[in-house]
């Protein structure tokens, strides 16, 4: 069915034909698309774009061409695109676990950690083999921080392209243990209370439990939740308070 809309006032006839059983063809390819896509990559695995390695950046790229011409190529049968997505997903799939149980395979696959710099020095011929240029290792080092390569004892080149940098000890910050300071161990930080609803089972992993908690509220004043936008706990039982409305002097913290 063609339905003809007419954009020209002086009726010269120009004309744009919208053919609504092919927009419908679409809709269906896209979300068949959308809806294969979802499942193949919860069995694939999350992983963010910097942490790909090569292989699954190719098969990334081979499942996203897959799908767009599943949608739009209205030429071929929706299932061909689908049992493409689908074979690629399996591939990447069963070569994920192979890698988890063979060094060997993981080496193939996925590549392997390349020293860079090693002593300050740095190695001409790793570059040379992982076709990194020196200005594209001076512009990794400045986006880790590192103006001045001399800093930099050893650099190592990830298999996922990114670049890990350990400076030489006189550039090393400092941390606590330098300073020979006794520290408390922070632990995780529960957020017990999200929109004035108590999170019960956060409340128990913190080995407390909703009478505890309704308590120490109340000592602050708060009766009533519904104002409360979120409360987190930690595990030396420090509460803090951020309430819906809140002012400066509102900002409570309860140790």
């Amino acid at each position: 069915m063609y339905i003809f809309i007419n954009f020209n006032d002086n009726n010269n006839g120009d004309f744009m034909n919208i053919n609504y059983g092919e927009l419908w063809d679409v809709t269906i390819r896209a979300l068949l698309s959308l809806i294969t896509l979802f499942f193949i990559t919860k069995l694939i695995g999350k992983k963010q774009v910097s942490e790909l390695s090569l292989f699954d950046y190719v098969i990334g790229i081979s499942i996203g061409n897959f799908s767009a011409e599943m949608t739009i190529n209205l030429d071929s049968q929706e299932v061909n695109g689908i049992l493409a997505v689908i074979i690629f997903g399996l591939v990447a799939y069963l070569v994920s676990k192979l890698t988890m149980k063979s060094i060997k395979l993981r080496r193939f696959f996925i590549g392997v950690p390349t020293m860079i710099i090693q002593d300050g020095k740095i190695l001409y011929k790793s570059m040379k083999r992982m076709k990194l240029d020196i200005n594209d290792l001076l512009e990794q080092c400045r986006m880790s921080g590192y103006f001045d390569i001399s800093q930099i004892d050893y650099a190592i080149m990830e298999a996922s392209g990114d670049l890990s940098i350990l400076p030489k000890t006189e550039y090393r910050p400092v941390n606590i243990s330098d300073m020979n300071l006794s520290v408390v161990k922070d632990g995780l930080v529960a957020n017990v209370v999200i929109d004035g609803n108590i999170m019960l089972d956060n409340l128990k992993n913190m080995k407390m439990n909703e009478k505890w908690l309704m308590h120490e509220l109340k000592i602050r004043g708060y009766n009533d939740l519904s104002n409360l936008l979120l409360v987190t706990l930690d595990n030396n039982e420090k509460i803090t308070i951020y309430e819906k409305n809140m002012n400066v002097d509102n900002f409570d913290v309860l140790e």
